[in-house]
């Protein structure tokens, strides 16, 4: 398979997972009054911490998994119903709104774990032994670089789309997740049970 074939393959699991549309209104709501220097530190800041937070996570999460006995099917199986889990709640109860009332800073609750949360560290670690390390962090920073642009034009953005819009996307993206959930969950199984025969 090309390589570019397999970077798009690759970037758009971490797109769906990372949901930047969808975490777009709760950046506004938290740089609030903010001058625009304030808000590019914050932007940068969170984007900075989704990085370090998330390329830690693929170099030692394959590392813990060893240590502790974990095959890929395994976590493809539970990584697959927490994915399944978290998108059933923000499809169902918006649990991102609820996010809102945490205290503003690029970090947390931007940087972890609005950009890079359970979703994206288990959607990142599935894609390792699929299409490898380097095509995994090139689709990683690719997104990450895809919500510096668009936290960089929230407001412009939002505008554009309107404030329905921004949450029916966010909605559909939640359900392309659950499908992805549902495929992990299902390649897990398929794959235990043809190593169990």
């Amino acid at each position: 398979m090309p390589f570019i074939e397999r970077l798009f393959l690759a970037l758009i699991p971490i797109f769906v997972a990372m949901d930047a549309v969808g975490v777009l209104p709760i950046f506004i709501s938290l740089t609030e009054g903010f001058s625009t220097w304030q808000v590019r530190q914050t932007v940068w800041q969170s984007i900075g911490t989704a990085s370090l937070v998330s390329v830690g996570f693929i170099f030692l999460g394959q590392g813990i998994f060893s240590l502790l006995g974990i095959t890929v099917a395994d976590f493809q199986v539970a990584g697959g119903i927490l994915l399944l889990v978290i998108s059933i709640t923000d499809i169902i109860s918006s649990e991102k709104e609820r996010r809102r009332s945490l205290t503003p800073a690029g970090p947390v609750p931007l940087g972890v774990p609005l950009i890079v949360g359970p979703a994206v560290l288990t959607t990142l670690l599935m894609l390792i032994p699929i299409y490898g390390v380097t095509i995994t962090l090139v689709a990683l920073g690719l997104n990450l670089l895809l919500a510096a642009v668009a936290f960089l034009n929230a407001h412009r953005l939002t505008s554009f789309i309107g404030p329905v819009g921004t949450k029916a996307i966010s909605k559909v993206v939640s359900l392309f997740l659950a499908a992805i959930a549902v495929m992990m969950i299902r390649r897990g199984i398929v794959y235990i049970i043809s190593h169990v025969q």
